[in-house]
């Protein structure tokens, strides 16, 4: 067990992470895990093209290697969005329910799409990806693989520089289907290969209908990450107890894990922070975390995320880099998963400008995303983190204010919070979520 505080590299490590770090290949395919294997994020994206036969225009991802001005400032985008995207649902279809998503996974379809958005660097998506993701299990580090897969119609023409970077920046392979009459075999093949990618995490992503004639491309990708907890919480300290959802009413027999030992927690000024490293691996440069955001109040949690994504930097600006001793220290077990059709969502961010007219047909018509869909599932428990997320589109024709020091320091998460997995070194949110009612499954 480790008891030493752990150094967080500034953005300016970003030079030797993305440029001859030494990890070993990045792995694409993530092996099944043992069934004690307990710590799992993974991330699905699926997106369908309906349209006659198009011919898609790409240029450049991972032409040209990137500053690390501009590296950083996608990321913190990125992290904008994560948080934008958390905030919205919170307020509009998941007030009632848990939330966990992969806000990367998504903005992968993007980069695929529409590399050229003015509003967003999606060129950087590929090369963020291909170092946060590559493999550490074997040197004792984090599981980690990013996988895509691509089925076009036979029908359809890809433009070389397309066709190449699938290949390269994506390491996808590519299938020649034929959607107009072989629609629902190739539904069920991409559901085995996304049930396969997420070691069954993830079931009948594509539901019937949901592929059909007029589809001419799908493109899918899968996130995967497999940690374990630097201390281990043990089973044996697990006790239930009452959580208390928004509107004050308890829920009964609650498992909370527990631990005595100095934790990561900053006491900020309405709300606390709680980090949770993950173990890293030799002489691997990263490094991966699951930080808490519990606001003080029982309903503080809509007051908080509003704060987050009005406060600019907020994550980082919060985040405790020193271990504390811990009074009451408790954290609820959790297991769920979400689903929503994040089309508006996005829209609403502005991420999908000007996507339309990015893929075209032959004739010139215009390729239309009407819908993009997202799915998560995560696990919290003794061991670490399990999780799993499927997005998919169908395509048709300031530093926390410590409070006064105390010896000890509580950290009682019987109430809502925010949760987010992170890659440290380069500040990379891989999912993002909030507990509402940990025993909520659905």
């Amino acid at each position: 067990m480790a008891s030493v505080v752990r150094a967080i590299p500034s953005r300016r490590a970003l030079t030797s992470l993305l440029r001859g770090h030494r990890l070993p290949p990045s792995r694409l395919t993530a092996p099944i895990p043992g069934s004690n294997n307990i710590q799992t994020p993974i991330t699905f994206t699926k997106t369908l093209c309906t349209s006659p036969a198009h011919c898609f225009r790409y240029d450049g991802i991972g032409s040209s290697s990137s500053s690390d001005k501009s590296l950083a400032e996608y990321i913190s985008k990125q992290t904008d969005i994560a948080l934008g995207i958390t905030r919205k649902l919170l307020l509009t279809e998941a007030n009632n329910s848990n939330l966990v998503c992969a806000p990367l996974s998504m903005q992968s379809v993007l980069s695929f799409f529409n590399p050229e958005d003015s509003t967003m660097d999606h060129s950087l998506a590929p090369e963020l990806v291909a170092r946060v993701f590559a493999d550490g299990s074997q040197i004792g580090g984090s599981h980690l693989s990013f996988a895509h897969g691509l089925w076009v119609d036979k029908s359809v023409h890809l433009e070389p520089s397309l066709e190449q970077a699938v290949g390269t920046a994506y390491k996808a392979a590519l299938n020649r289907v034929d959607f107009k009459t072989e629609y629902e075999l190739v539904r069920t093949r991409v559901n085995s290969w996304a049930e396969k990618e997420t070691n069954g995490l993830i079931k009948g992503v594509l539901s019937p209908g949901s592929v059909h004639s007029l589809t001419r491309l799908l493109f899918a990708n899968v996130l995967y990450f497999k940690g374990a907890w630097d201390e281990k919480l043990y089973a044996s300290l697990t006790k239930e107890d009452d959580f208390h959802l928004l509107n004050g009413n308890p829920v009964k027999s609650v498992p909370f894990m527990t631990s005595w030992k100095e934790q990561y927690i900053n006491a900020c000024d309405g709300f606390k922070v709680l980090r949770l490293l993950y173990r890293n691996g030799r002489q691997d440069e990263r490094s991966y975390s699951m930080c808490l955001f519990l606001p003080d109040s029982k309903d503080g949690l809509p007051a908080l995320m509003e704060r987050m994504c009005a406060e600019s930097d907020f994550l980082e600006r919060h985040l405790p880099h020193r271990r504390v001793r811990v009074g009451d220290f408790r954290i609820p077990k959790f297991k769920f998963s979400f689903g929503f059709e994040a089309s508006s969502v996005l829209e609403g961010l502005g991420l999908l400008r000007g996507l339309t007219e990015k893929v075209k047909s032959r004739v010139g018509e215009p390729l239309v995303v009407p819908t993009i869909f997202h799915k998560a599932v995560i696990e919290v428990n003794e061991d670490g983190t399990k999780a799993a997320a499927v997005t998919h589109g169908r395509m048709y024709g300031t530093a926390c204010k410590p409070r006064l020091p105390r010896k000890e320091i509580d950290f009682v998460a019987d109430h809502p919070f925010m949760f987010v997995i992170r890659e440290e070194v380069t500040e990379t949110v891989l999912f993002i979520g909030y507990v509402l009612n940990p025993l909520l499954h659905a």
